[in-house]
């Protein structure tokens, strides 16, 4: 649990969360001896509602981070705009190249010469986050990885994604590729609405290709009630990072954690601040004024020590420890 802090909204707190969750508290990540979450220099986070795009909490939001796989988001909303204009289809088929098939993992492992559908490697993206279909689709797309990629940072700044810049469809690491946490948002918000027929495939608990049996990455989609997106990350360098979107009441939140220490970390966090946002948006209906940072105490430390353990894959889980 976070550790408690005196604050003069503790009351209005209390019965705000009391109210959402009974006698229950948010959940939060319990402390260890570390630095805090929000001293670390990679930490970032943004949550606004989906819908009007009113901010409700921000911190670092407008500093550059890595996004690592966050970066597939991108990748699929340009897949997605080439269906809904009819010029790709669900069931074409995308080969693997010499290339693709050499990329680093999370990768679904297709030599090259293999293929598989559109459809597919969508699947693949959103529960593997498979670093080799990301450029195999890149390819099919625009004729090669580094098109494709200037494709992505144009439209970013199409969609108002000012701090944006993409050298590769799947994340790995590129001192080159920043992003942000306010234009993780604006890219999930655009996702959300303009492609909502294909909005989906980030919903899907697994994927099976084969005889493998893929679970998606977002472990929120199992744990938290309402979430039915959006997408993970990490890589040494990002740390580990989480673009998530919830429902509750009939309203959408959008919630981006980058720079976390670990999954646990990062995904207790982002949970949080759902929570906290579902919080004073019932809190207002009853005529309450109370802001997220009002129901959030200063979190738990948490400790950074796999980030110096963990192998860069661009993959939404870390690798198993070596023994």
């Amino acid at each position: 649990m976070y550790q408690t802090k005196s604050h003069p909204m503790k009351a209005l707190r209390d019965c705000a969360v009391a109210v959402l969750f009974g006698a229950a508290t948010l959940s939060l990540p319990a402390p260890v001896q570390a630095l805090s979450l929000f001293d670390q220099q990679k930490y970032a986070a943004f949550v606004a509602d989906a819908n009007t795009g009113e901010v409700l909490y921000s911190r670092r939001a407008d500093m550059q981070r890595f996004p690592a796989s966050i970066t597939k988001v991108m990748t699929l909303y340009m897949v997605f705009e080439q269906l809904a204009a009819g010029t790709l289809k669900l069931d074409d088929r995308v080969v693997m190249s010499r290339f693709a098939a050499g990329q680093r993992p999370s990768k679904l492992g297709l030599k090259a010469g293999e293929s598989l559908t559109v459809d597919q490697a969508i699947r693949s993206l959103a529960t593997k986050s498979a670093n080799d279909v990301s450029v195999a689709l890149a390819e099919h797309i625009a004729g090669s990885s580094e098109e494709f990629a200037r494709r992505m940072t144009l439209r970013a700044k199409q969609l108002g994604m000012s701090n944006s810049y993409f050298v590769n469809p799947n994340g790995l690491p590129d001192s080159r590729q920043v992003t942000t946490a306010r234009d993780i948002f604006i890219l999930s918000q655009a996702t959300i609405r303009s492609f909502p027929q294909y909005y989906s495939y980030y919903q899907q608990q697994q994927f099976v290709f084969g005889n493998q049996v893929l679970p998606n990455h977002n472990h929120l989609l199992r744990t938290m009630p309402g979430v039915d997106g959006i997408k993970t990350g990490f890589t040494n360098a990002a740390g580990f990072t989480l673009a998530a979107s919830a429902v509750r009441d009939g309203r959408r939140l959008i919630a981006v954690v980058l720079g976390g220490p670990s999954r646990v970390a990062r995904d207790s966090n982002v949970e949080s601040l759902l929570s906290a946002g579902f919080a004073v948006l019932s809190a207002r209906d009853r005529g309450q004024t109370v802001q997220v940072a009002d129901l959030l105490a200063e979190p738990g430390d948490l400790n950074d020590e796999t980030l110096r353990q963990l192998v860069e894959q661009g993959s939404g889980d870390p690798p198993p420890r070596r023994r």
